[in-house]
């Protein structure tokens, strides 16, 4: 299966999608998928599908919150971190690589 098939063939099963939702879809089935073949069964791509769509999800919710812990951080004061601040920048640079290793199947962080 080309990406251009999978496309389509996503396309008809989320009509309201963006192009861009979905080129992401595309490339994160491709990535978790290691037999395209399998891609050619309706359920299995569904399968697949779904899979994708829940990681995705996780990782926007992850990205979202760690996003306003960071601006909280932006707020309490430029000099000395605390513990607590150490340990939000350290779970934001997990949460950057988890989604850079969604997106390119390559662990981020070793």
């Amino acid at each position: 299966m080309t990406c251009h098939q999978l496309a389509h063939k996503l396309g008809t099963m989320q009509p309201d999608a963006t192009p861009a939702e979905i080129a992401r879809m595309c490339l994160l089935i491709l990535n978790a998928t290691k037999n395209l073949d399998l891609l050619d069964d309706e359920s299995e791509l569904r399968s697949a599908w779904r899979s994708a769509s829940f990681r995705l999800e996780a990782a926007a919710d992850q990205h979202a919150a760690m996003s306003d812990e960071l601006e909280q951080l932006c707020h309490d004061g430029p000099v000395r971190f605390s513990p607590d601040q150490i340990w939000t920048l350290l779970r934001a640079v997990k949460v950057q690589s988890q989604l850079l290793e969604l997106y390119t199947d390559t662990p981020a962080l070793v």
